[in-house]
């Protein structure tokens, strides 16, 4: 029996020296916690010897704690936004606020000519190129005709100068051949005429006129140089005056372009039911035939009030607004009341009598910085 129970202390101490091993080779750190390898051994060989080992080393004092990355305490989002006399007030300093865009200007209120918002199209002017053609052919037949009458009308005074050598036969042959001739030059001279009241009628006496001289104003919407647009106001909505000043809308990016004044409309645009205007644009502008756009007619009416760019505009829950400065660095929003006049491709704010420091550019950031405190915070995870 005293052989098995050395066999059996000596394979507790080999196993307590394989643990261990094991032990410090998947964690190193566990090093620290454990007594060195000869105590190990000591250890081992006491176990061996059939006698318990009287005491043990005490191990060497665990080494600081250290946070990870993960444990690290983490920063809460900066609080940019304030409940402030009943509104939100959003506070940027200075280099936030050039990190994000933000542009401001100051506008003091003054006197504008309001713009009228109309319907543009940009026409097929086939029908332009047509009659001038055709007006250019009749003109053709006519000095023919105009010729032709010409020598018979000689031909039948000569014909009747010649008194008693003349038969009869020779006159009648004149005179027949001179009132033919006639006829074919009063119709040629009809034709001109029917041609030179249809241009009228169709483009009015402007593009009517240019039609019939074939001036440069027509040959210049021919080449596609220039097209024509067909403005159409609203329905009840008139103009006093001559509407030089106009701009058409170019899409995708809405950029204005500038519209010549031509002539009052023929004609209205049957889905609209307004005063129609022709205008012409440019060739190069980016609008094409059949092309619908927006155009904007500057009036001789005016409204008092501080001009807001259309671009620094944003639309949130169902309103338009803008942002103004309230204070140094602090920026609150400013509702664009419903109908509100345009002028200059921007908005008269008629509610605000003293210069006022707006945000022309990077309202859509303000806005979002608005936004993103008022959503709810996210919930910690139970688990």
């Amino acid at each position: 029996m005293k052989g098995r129970g050395s066999s059996t202390r000596w394979l507790v101490g080999a196993l307590v020296v394989a643990l261990s091993g094991l032990a410090l080779a998947v964690e190193p750190r566990l090093l620290g916690h454990f007594p060195d390898l000869d105590g190990l051994r000591r250890v081992a060989a006491q176990w061996q010897g059939g006698s318990a080992p009287a005491s043990r080393t005490a191990p060497p004092a665990a080494p600081p704690a250290t946070l990870s990355r993960s444990d690290a305490p983490v920063a809460g989002p900066v609080q940019r936004t304030a409940l402030e006399g009943g509104r939100v007030v959003v506070r940027l300093d200075a280099e936030e606020r050039d990190r994000v865009g933000v542009e401001t200007a100051r506008v003091a209120p003054m006197r504008h000519r309001i713009e009228i918002q109309a319907y543009g199209s940009v026409l097929d002017l086939a029908r332009v190129t047509d009659l001038t053609n055709a007006y250019a052919s009749a003109q053709a037949m006519l000095r023919t005709a105009q010729a032709k009458a010409d020598v018979s009308k000689s031909a039948l005074q000569r014909a009747r100068s010649l008194g008693q050598y003349a038969t009869q036969v020779q006159v009648e042959t004149a005179e027949g051949t001179y009132q033919t001739d006639q006829a074919a030059l009063s119709a040629a001279q009809s034709q001109v005429r029917t041609l030179a009241a249809t241009a009228q009628q169709e483009w009015g006496p402007e593009i009517g006129r240019a039609i019939v001289e074939r001036s440069s104003a027509v040959t210049r919407l021919i080449e596609r140089t220039e097209f024509l647009v067909q403005v159409t106001l609203p329905p009840g909505e008139t103009l006093k005056g001559r509407p030089d000043l106009a701009f058409a809308e170019v899409p995708p990016q809405s950029e204005r372009v500038a519209l010549r004044y031509v002539s009052p409309a023929t004609r209205t645009d049957q889905r609209i039911q307004g005063v129609s205007l022709f205008y012409t644009v440019a060739g190069d502008s980016g609008l094409l035939p059949g092309m619908s756009t927006l155009a904007f007619i500057t009036t001789d009416r005016g409204a008092n009030g501080l001009l807001v760019p259309e671009g620094a505009v944003v639309h949130w829950q169902g309103g338009a607004w803008f942002y103004r400065a309230v204070a140094d660095g602090a920026f609150a929003r400013h509702r664009l009341l419903p109908g509100t006049p345009m002028s200059a491709d921007s908005f008269v704010v008629g509610d605000l009598a003293e210069e006022t420091e707006i945000v022309t550019q990077g309202a859509q950031a303000l806005l979002s910085e608005e936004a993103r405190a008022q959503s709810p915070a996210p919930m910690d995870d139970d688990d």
